[in-house]
């Protein structure tokens, strides 16, 4: 079992084995600046935990439960106005 580093700058290996995805689509959102990245001297790329925890948090499916809870609390405050 693989453990995740404490470290906020990770590598490419460590940042693919943090979003757990294959090199190419890693590779695939750096080319397309997807996912914001370091190449300090042009050379290897680095990430920060921030933004690969940003970027797989983006696209939220919510639950029908929390969907609903939103839905009531947005007509409570219109019939409130």
């Amino acid at each position: 079992m693989e453990t995740i580093s404490p470290k906020e700058i990770l590598s490419f290996k460590e940042a693919l084995a943090y979003l757990d995805v294959l090199p190419s689509l890693l590779y695939k959102l750096t080319s397309q600046r997807t996912i914001t990245y370091f190449k300090p001297n042009g050379g290897k790329i680095y990430f920060k935990k921030t933004d690969l925890d940003y970027w797989m948090l983006q696209n939220e499916s919510k639950s029908v439960n929390v969907l609903e809870e939103e839905l009531f609390n947005k007509l409570k405050v219109r019939k409130n106005v």
